[in-house]
């Protein structure tokens, strides 16, 4: 792509097709915090995204029509999910000779701006992100950081903007989009089979993971999870493939400063140690994967801090201190609230791995509660590729609720796994799951279920999220 932002977007219009996607609403902020204008469109479905859009004052349509393109706007803006070909929006800007890009294209952009991290991997981006740009704001560091979710450390917005001398933001690997953009870190967080409707085999994956390492400069750095398997996969192929890159672990596993020792967990709150800092690192986010992402993103900030010829142990205070003001993303263990003594999370886990891992944090972090999970799978091809995997992933949980699945814009699929498919091989693992496809089926279910001390999580890609929200609000009155 040869395309070039202008050095100022003072009145550049720019329409974002897609705009209620995670990244596209934080891009969209972003944008308009450089003083472009903002507009744009989705479907009228309600996502956690609206407001966030509707805070940063950003219109949008919800609807596409090719009228909405006119002869103002600047550049175009879409989601992968929608095609040149397809959407009339980005038919009649072809036909008006307007460009277009795809959000990955545009974040690339960015990121050839600064000293740029790139935050990529199966599991954690987002909360990774979002904890190394909380720090970053303890900081005072000169950066940006984009993030897809709200962030209640940055008043809830998916950007914290202070300067650009560093630009971190989340990449990913979904059909390779990580590969517009230009890092000078990469930290990796996990690598696993997903997304089967794009990538092939565990190799394609890893081959993905490889291309991306290969944009980094000579002596770049990646930063990476010692205590993932298929992180640790990547890397020895990294290393025969690239000597000129500097490998730094981080984890229980790890070799290094940013070894992790001396854990503890106590209820509302986890404690640790790194081997190259004096502090107490405590954790107020549930799950050993965000004690994880915790200690990759020290990493980052030390690294930040290196290039600003400073030195990380000194500064241990202050970074947990940053650690501490840390209180989740949206739909990441997001606390909704507790009413009638039952404690309400939403969270965005929607792979096997995140789903056990979670709902296990979260009995480590909330001893002695009862745990109902509400969960829709997101896409039929991801369903029917981790069926079996699926299926064994809630033994964290005591009450499982599934709903239909939740299908995506991108996929095609012709198979028969349906949500009661997921159903009925859950049922040979756990012994209290429930079917309820629909919204008004599940609010029903959980009323009959739900009693004083219970946890009720509502997990998943899709908008089951509105299950715990109605039942939140009918308690609440």
């Amino acid at each position: 792509m040869n395309y070039t932002l202008p050095k100022s977007l003072d009145g550049f219009h720019i329409f974002m097709v897609g705009i209620k996607g995670t990244g596209m609403a934080a891009l969209a902020e972003l944008l308009k915090g450089q003083n472009a204008i903002i507009t744009g469109s989705d479907v009228p479905e309600i996502y956690f995204t609206d407001e966030i859009l509707q805070n940063a004052g950003i219109p949008y349509y919800t609807e596409f029509k090719g009228e909405h393109i006119t002869t103002d706007v600047d550049l175009v803006i879409h989601s992968s999910a929608y095609l040149i070909e397809d959407n009339p929006e980005l038919i009649r800007a072809k036909e008006l000779g307007i460009q277009s890009i795809i959000y990955t294209e545009a974040l690339g952009l960015f990121s050839k701006n600064s000293f740029s991290v790139g935050i990529a991997g199966i599991h954690g981006k987002t909360t990774t992100t979002a904890i190394t740009g909380t720090i970053v704001k303890e900081l005072g560091l000169k950066a940006s950081v984009l993030v897809g979710s709200g962030v209640p450390s940055f008043d809830n917005s998916p950007i914290y903007v202070n300067g650009n001398n560093f630009f971190i933001a989340e990449t990913c690997e979904y059909q390779r989009h990580f590969l517009s953009f230009s890092p000078n870190i990469i930290l990796v967080t996990s690598i696993e089979m997903d997304h089967p409707d794009y990538f092939k085999n565990m190799d394609d994956i890893f081959n993905a993971f490889l291309e991306y390492i290969a944009l980094l400069p000579e002596w770049g750095e990646v930063i990476y999870c010692a205590d993932d398997p298929g992180t640790i996969d990547l890397i020895i192929k990294a290393k025969n493939k690239y000597k000129n890159i500097v490998y730094t672990p981080y984890g229980e596993t790890a070799i290094g400063d940013y070894r992790v020792t001396n854990v503890k967990n106590k209820p509302g709150e986890s404690i640790f140690n790194l081997a190259g800092f004096t502090t107490d690192f405590i954790l107020k986010v549930p799950g050993k994967h965000t004690l994880l992402d915790a200690a990759g993103s020290i990493a980052i900030i030390s690294a930040l801090l290196q290039e600003n010829k400073e030195n990380p142990s000194c500064k241990g205070p202050e970074i947990a201190k940053g650690l501490l003001a840390f209180k989740g993303t949206k739909r990441r263990s997001e606390i909704v609230g507790e009413v009638n003594g039952i404690l309400f999370i939403d969270d965005y886990g929607h792979h096997p791995t995140a789903i056990d891992t979670t709902l296990k944090g979260y009995r480590d972090f909330y001893p002695g509660r009862r745990i109902v999970v509400d969960f829709m799978s997101h896409t039929y091809t991801r369903t029917a590729e981790l069926l079996e995997e699926f299926s064994t992933s809630f033994s964290g949980a005591d009450i499982v609720i599934l709903n239909k699945i939740y299908s995506s814009a991108r996929e095609g699929y012709s198979g028969n796994v349906t949500g009661e498919t997921l159903y009925n091989k859950t049922l040979k693992y756990h012994n209290n799951v429930y079917y309820c496809p629909e919204y008004s089926d599940a609010v029903s279910k959980a009323k009959e279920i739900l009693k004083s001390g219970d946890i009720f999580v509502t997990m998943g890609a899709g908008n089951n999220w509105q299950v715990g929200d109605i039942l939140f609000k009918e308690l609440s009155v």
